[in-house]
């Protein structure tokens, strides 16, 4: 059959009538709770004990060179300050919440350091260099190469005054009207990059401006897996996604569900998508409802980790939700 728009729009117009006959025919699995949180006392154990031997190897491969020996020694090993920003992410406690506990606990640890001291690793260098090893890490002992991926968009709010999907539910409604200064200073868009086989994220990105600039950031990050098929939902369903993916991964299997003004004109990665979007509907959303991982992934990392997050500098925000992100991966590393 060759491929023409009127077959696209034909099969858009009664888009919705094929999702609700697919649902019927696919019903919805229910939870068994027990073997649930059985698993999931497997995955905590799993994640504690892999966390130390981890972070000994990212930290192990890196040797800082200063050109000027001045000030005093530091309180931290590169170890210890990389565990101490992990476990307070996990924690979910604030700078001197964390300090006061370390105080608790330095007569087991001799670890004794202020707020400040906290706060500071979120910028510190070399804990981000750390850190981005032991990303590497995580995927390469799972061995994560050009996974079956989806990707889905979140925020974070910076303030408790305001919940980020309330908010956002009341600008598209147009209750209120935001300047763009206060929205940069009360949310933080999120997007991340799962590996459907492992649940791993394999890119995140983060962004004050826009979630197509997180969105292009996990991009960045992913290059290093690969990426053999993407599956994103609609706000991402045009041509210019596809030619990315295409510019940036090589040959990846698409699936985004077309718009209803879509055409059949355009590249031959977007012609050979809508092709099997034509000819096989449901198997086409069989696959494409994939992406529902990267939601419920989504969904257990807020709570676990909250759906504020407490630094207000750019940078320190993006350590922040990377920690949350390594901590999604060492969970289901097991």
């Amino acid at each position: 059959m060759v491929l023409k728009t009127r077959h696209v729009r034909a099969v858009t117009e009664m888009l919705d009538d094929i999702v609700k006959e697919y649902k019927l025919e696919v019903p919805k699995r229910e939870r068994d709770w027990r073997t649930y949180e059985q698993r999931l006392m497997v995955r905590i154990k799993g994640a504690i004990g892999e966390l130390e031997p981890l972070v000994e190897e990212a930290t192990g491969s890196i040797t800082v060179v200063k050109a000027q020996r001045r000030g005093r020694k530091p309180e931290l090993t590169l170890k210890q300050k990389t565990i101490l920003l992990l476990l307070k992410r996990l924690f979910d406690r604030s700078n001197r919440e964390m300090s006061t506990q370390l105080m608790a606990f330095s007569m087991l640890t001799g670890i004794e350091v202020s707020y400040k001291t906290v706060e500071r690793l979120y910028s510190d260098e070399e804990v981000l260099l750390a850190l981005q090893n032991l990303h590497a890490l995580i995927l390469r002992k799972k061995r994560v190469v050009d996974p079956d991926c989806s990707g889905d968009g979140t925020g974070y709010s910076l303030t408790v005054r305001k919940h980020y999907a309330t908010e956002v539910q009341k600008l598209r409604d147009g209750e209120r009207a935001a300047k763009k200064y206060s929205k940069k200073m009360q949310f933080i868009y999120s997007f991340t990059l799962m590996d459907l086989d492992t649940r791993m994220y394999i890119g995140y990105g983060t962004s004050f401006r826009s979630e197509r600039d997180a969105f292009l950031k996990a991009i960045e990050m992913a290059k290093a897996v690969g990426i053999g098929s993407m599956r994103l939902d609609q706000y991402f369903s045009g041509q210019s996604c596809v030619e990315l993916f295409k510019r940036e991964f090589g040959d990846v299997t698409m699936y985004l569900i077309p718009k209803k003004n879509a055409t059949a004109r355009g590249p031959w990665e977007w012609k050979q998508m809508l092709k099997r979007f034509v000819e096989d509907p449901k198997g086409y959303l069989r696959e494409y409802y994939r992406r529902n991982q990267s939601e419920s992934g989504i969904s257990e990392d807020k709570r676990r980790f909250g759906w504020r997050i407490a630094q207000r500098r750019e940078d320190r925000v993006d350590t922040a939700v990377f920690c949350a992100a390594l901590w999604h991966n060492l969970f289901w590393l097991s």
